[in-house]
């Protein structure tokens, strides 16, 4: 007998168990068993061909259309060419000096086929795919081995073909016994759920459909249960520690604020201002997530509850993911608040404070200076990087921390803050966001937090056309894109070029496709070719901050026509002279991001335009992506598209978080009742129970599904 924690040597044998390793990382019979089919077909259903993704190891039930065999023009040997399809489209695939295949790989015959997706002459095609017919002479053998009329076809790797992983885990059922059930009789009763064997049996060899239907439910129950469960106990933890209340104070600096503002905030900005307000009123830390699109103000909202922080007597902090945007919120905040935030210096209001900023490669006498503001209280507001909060820094009485951009940082620096009030209290904290969440997905990624969602624009900001361009399809039209950036050069605007990689590194991409284009390498290239006579400056995250600095400086200045640079101007940069933004390789960058990159343009009163750089070629899941992107600025449907166009599992998974995840069912669009429900179990069961001392099921649940420390890649996906 089998248990979930056993290794698989063996049971397998250890060639298959190093090979599982090898190339998925699987090592005990619980990896083997939550490594769930990724689709099922039944017999005669053909997969379907389109959004096959370039570099991906896929796997297609397809049926042979055509086979042809030619010689090689630059060496001696033979090419097997081969064409199958789903009845819609077609895919190529090509064997190498394999010609004896040709008498097997009949025009008319079905099969498995997987191989990594390659690209020849602008077409997709499969490279010596692997393969596994479903041969009538053979139909008794293939049903046994294809689990009767369903098939599962798993998530494979080179050398690792589906039907192998099938073939696996047949064997390791055939021996399974996992004993107690870890969600308890009474639960499973109350949310119609079956037992955890029958579900890991019916994932990978269902009886029928509706088998296959609740075990897919049990599963998914125990990935969200186990989340919720986590979320439930910091939220039970955040609420039973104590905070200093900063209650509104009239009369003072945010009044004074409020008066010399000279727009007037919208709706939601009042809104979420009194929740926020009501939250720092509080004797328990508030812990709340305000997002909002790009430009929808959320820097006022957390700009006027540091004030109210600050007529308590108390520090604000407010943390940033660069230091290009600790400086950026640095000089808005002083901005913004004129004489209010010159305290100290000649021309200051009477109830001033001060911004001082403060981040990790300020020069000694500087740095030194920032410091003893801040530990004696003198700097009301202070601004910086994850600096912050290393032991080295010591606030007066920190009462708010505004952090920006959560998942720029880990929940080790997030609990770091809050352990940073005075007298073992807690400071309030508000997380900001400039990218839209669905609510399934607050709910499961920030469930710990308390959410606000700014939907308004404030009024006088410009559209922004986003377009793609596809150069292997239309290479006149790259071209063209330097043009329209001359263009906008001409009519005394500016422009931004970003690139996924800075260039003084080696590629993070171990893959045959080319290295992602470079600051380093574009930049002069531009200033030599289509943009000769154009003022070009480069910016990247690895420049001394002093330069950084005076780059961000003089492009605010309008000293510099075109900024090429990598993703360090995501966030906060706000240039209203830029109306132009080229985003080369955009098919390596995320939908998210994307958005949140446009955004830098038509802050102004001139329309923005941003061209979409890819090579990626049509009919691929990238240039869905990328369309998506093109057809809507709407960043709360840009994040419901996102999700849809992601593969199961990438949004808390492995890619994002660094960290093995056990995930992998749970749609966050289409399971928002599975989430609800399992977060309202999770919270009774904790307000009864924090430690889950007596739910050892649960408690060991949350250690197998989730497999992280106290959901650590939750904070930083």
């Amino acid at each position: 007998m089998a248990g979930l924690r056993d290794a698989l040597p063996l049971l397998l044998g250890a060639k298959t168990a190093k090979a599982l390793a090898g190339a998925l990382g699987i090592e005990t019979v619980s990896d083997l068993l939550r490594h769930y089919p990724r689709r099922y077909a039944e017999r005669g259903e053909l997969t379907d061909i389109a959004g096959l993704e370039l570099g991906e190891h896929a796997t297609v039930l397809a049926r042979i259309e055509k086979i042809s065999k030619r010689r090689m023009k630059s060496r001696n040997g033979t090419i097997l060419d081969m064409v199958i399809t789903d009845g819609r489209r077609r895919l190529a695939c090509a064997f190498f000096n394999q010609a004896w295949r040709e008498k097997e790989l009949a025009p008319g015959k079905t099969g498995l086929f997987a191989g990594k997706v390659t690209a020849f002459r602008d077409t997709l095609q499969l490279a010596n795919p692997e393969y596994e017919l479903l041969e009538p002479e053979r139909e008794a053998a293939a049903v046994d081995n294809f689990l009767a009329e369903i098939i599962p076809v798993y998530p494979a790797a080179q050398g690792m073909p589906t039907w192998s992983i099938a073939k696996c885990v047949r064997q390791v059922l055939d021996v399974l016994e996992i004993g107690d059930d870890p969600v308890p009789d009474d639960l499973r009763t109350r949310h119609q759920l079956i037992g955890l064997e029958r579900a890991l049996r019916g994932i990978h060899r269902p009886e029928d459909w509706a088998h296959l239907e609740s075990s897919r439910h049990r599963l998914k129950w125990d990935e969200a249960m186990a989340v919720q469960l986590i979320f439930a106990q910091r939220r039970h933890s955040a609420v039973s520690r104590p905070a200093k209340p900063s209650p509104h104070t009239d009369g003072g600096i945010l009044d004074a604020f409020d008066k010399q503002l000279p727009f007037e905030l919208t709706a939601g900005q009042r809104a979420i201002g009194e929740e926020v307000a009501a939250d720092l009123s509080s004797e328990h830390p508030m812990n709340r997530l305000l997002q909002g699109e790009v430009g929808s103000g959320k820097t006022v909202v957390a700009l006027r509850a540091m004030l109210q922080t600050v007529d308590s007597g108390r520090q604000a902090a407010m943390l940033a993911p660069t230091e290009v945007l600790a400086a950026q919120h640095a000089r808005s905040l002083r901005e913004m608040l004129g004489a209010l935030g010159m305290a100290g210096e000649l021309g200051a209001a009477e109830n001033a404070t001060r911004v001082t900023l403060l981040t990790g490669s300020m020069g000694a006498k500087e740095r030194k200076k920032a410091l003893l503001d801040t530990v004696s209280g003198e700097a009301g507001i202070v601004v910086g990087t994850h600096a912050l909060i290393q032991d080295t820094v010591q606030f007066h009485d920190l009462g708010l921390a505004v952090v920006d951009e959560q998942h720029r940082f880990g929940v080790e620096q997030r609990d770091a803050l809050r352990s940073r009030g005075a007298d073992s209290t807690s400071p309030h904290v508000l997380v900001m966001t400039a990218t839209p969440i669905p609510r399934t997905v607050a709910m499961t990624v920030y469930g710990d937090l308390e959410t606000s969602a700014l939907r308004e624009m404030p009024v006088g900001r410009s559209p922004i056309k986003t377009t793609v361009v596809p150069v292997t399809e239309k290479p006149a039209w790259f071209d063209r894109a330097w043009e329209r950036v001359r263009e906008e050069v001409s009519k005394g605007h500016q422009a931004y070029v970003v690139c996924p990689r800075i260039g003084d590194e080696p590629p993070s991409d171990k893959s045959d496709k080319r290295p992602p284009l470079a600051v380093l390498d574009v930049a002069p290239d531009l200033a030599n070719g289509p943009l000769s006579g154009v003022k070009v400056a480069a910016l990247h995250g690895r420049m001394p901050a002093d330069e950084k600095d005076a780059v961000m400086r003089a492009f605010g200045a309008g000293q510099i026509d075109v900024l090429v640079a990598t993703t360090v101007v995501e966030v906060g940069v706000n240039v209203p002279n830029a109306t132009a933004m080229v985003i080369l390789d955009a098919d390596r960058f995320g939908v998210s991001q994307l958005h949140q990159l446009r955004g830098r343009v038509g802050r102004g009163s001139v329309p923005g335009l941003c061209l979409l750089v890819t090579e990626a070629l049509d009919g691929t899941s990238t240039r869905e992506r990328l369309a998506a992107v093109e057809s809507t600025t709407d960043g709360f449907e840009l994040s419901r598209l996102d999700l849809e166009l992601r593969r199961e599992g990438d949004i808390l998974g492995a890619a994002q978080s660094g960290k093995r995840s056990g995930l992998k069912l749970l749609s966050l669009l289409r399971d928002e009742d599975v989430i609800t429900e399992a977060r309202a179990q999770a919270q009774e069961i904790v307000v009864g129970d924090p430690a889950l001392t007596d739910h050892p099921g649960l408690a060991q649940m949350v250690t197998d599904v989730v497999d992280l420390e106290r959901a650590e890649f939750l904070e930083k996906s």
